[in-house]
């Protein structure tokens, strides 16, 4: 199987690869170099970062500008 790189480098993946990995869009792969050259691989174990683990996950009932103007206070108006 072949595949092609773009101008910007990103990387055509067959999708008989894609359907048997089960490989979708951002999946996080990880590329490993090696003498015989690269091994591009899904990476199951990400590093990620705490915070963007529950980024965007906190149910809110009220828009959150009128929960920060609960907490401090109300935003000056502009004139």
């Amino acid at each position: 199987m072949h595949g092609t790189i773009s101008p910007k480098g990103e990387v055509t993946v067959p999708s008989e690869v894609l359907e048997r990995f089960g490989l979708v869009p951002g999946t996080p792969v990880s590329f490993e170099v090696r003498e015989e050259g690269i091994l591009l691989r899904k990476d199951d174990n990400p590093k990620v970062h705490p915070v963007d683990k529950v980024w965007a996950t906190l149910p809110f009932e009220r828009p959150v500008d009128q929960i920060l103007d609960e907490m401090r206070g109300p935003r000056p108006r502009n004139a």
